[in-house]
């Protein structure tokens, strides 16, 4: 290859390593994307949207048409994430994720929130995808020049989540389950106590650990009586009987662990194998 060909494939190669920096160029987006998460009493509520501005646009009824579907945003769908099941305006939605769409009216706005996430406004929405489907009132607020979504008026149960561009401010009530969800958690925690499998992992935690054995055997003994079934919560205590030198108590419980699973139905789990192995090894420390 002679010096001249060379030297083209040398300009070529530099001016597409430029064009290549040109196309990752990064600049800012008229309608900036944004996260927000609140957390609605106990229940996160999380809000992905772009925000466009007014630039001295009429907003509604102009940019966005009256009686149409709104992506209520830019760019790409906003999207709704509940962590769990609330009430939107008195409909229930489940926990998860969905697009939000509204259509804007002169005095009454729909409100939707849809099951499919592709969606980015009108095209190929289904009615069928809709997962709840209510009216509100618009108010006039002040003049705002980013679309914005936040909440508030919070209570212990749930809040409002408004909508604001232009002058017109769109709100509904978020309602959680906060107050089944806390009486749940009194209902286990101060009158039901710790289940079984809470005592349980709290006393493997100490065995593996081979540390504070007698608080392990404490908590395992109380296992054993919540789930007295349990053949592996026995074999555990067989082992905790064990680490404390209580050779001849940690036999007898293996062997009735040992029974208990030969007798299961379901099968032994592998703990038949477990307990004798166990045997062997104490039996020569007795």
């Amino acid at each position: 290859m002679n010096m001249t060909k060379k030297y083209n494939l040398i300009l070529l190669f530099t001016f597409l390593l430029s064009l290549t920096s040109f196309a990752q160029l990064e600049t800012p987006q008229p309608s900036p994307a944004s996260t927000l998460t609140q957390k609605v009493a106990l229940t996160d509520v999380t809000v992905n949207y772009s925000r466009p501005g007014m630039k001295a646009r009429t907003i509604f009824g102009g940019l966005v048409p009256y009686n149409e579907i709104w992506r209520t945003g830019a760019n790409a769908g906003t999207k709704l994430k509940f962590s769990d099941n609330v009430t939107l305006a008195g409909q229930e939605v489940l926990a998860g994720e969905y697009t939000l769409l509204t259509i804007p009216g002169q005095t009454e706005w729909t409100i939707i929130l849809n099951k499919d996430l592709t969606l980015s406004g009108a095209d190929g929405y289904d009615m069928k995808e809709d997962q709840c489907r209510f009216q509100v009132i618009p108010e006039k607020g002040p003049v705002i020049e980013t679309f914005t979504i936040e909440f508030g008026s919070f209570s212990n149960t749930g809040a409002q989540m408004s909508l604001s561009w232009s002058d017109v401010v769109i709100s509904f009530p978020i309602e959680t389950k906060a107050i089944a969800k806390v009486e749940g958690q009194i209902k286990e925690l101060l009158i039901d106590g710790p289940s079984a499998g809470t005592y349980y992992n709290a006393a493997r935690f100490y065995l593996d650990q081979n540390k504070e054995l007698d608080q392990a055997l404490a908590w395992i003994n109380i296992a054993c009586e919540k789930r007295p079934e349990a053949f592996w919560y026995t074999h555990q205590k067989a082992q905790i009987l064990a680490k404390l030198g209580k050779t001849k108590e940690a036999i007898a419980t293996a062997e009735g662990s040992m029974a208990a699973a030969k007798a299961n139905k379901e099968g032994d789990f592998g703990y038949v194998v477990n307990n004798e192995n166990l045997i062997k090894e104490l039996t020569g420390k007795k």
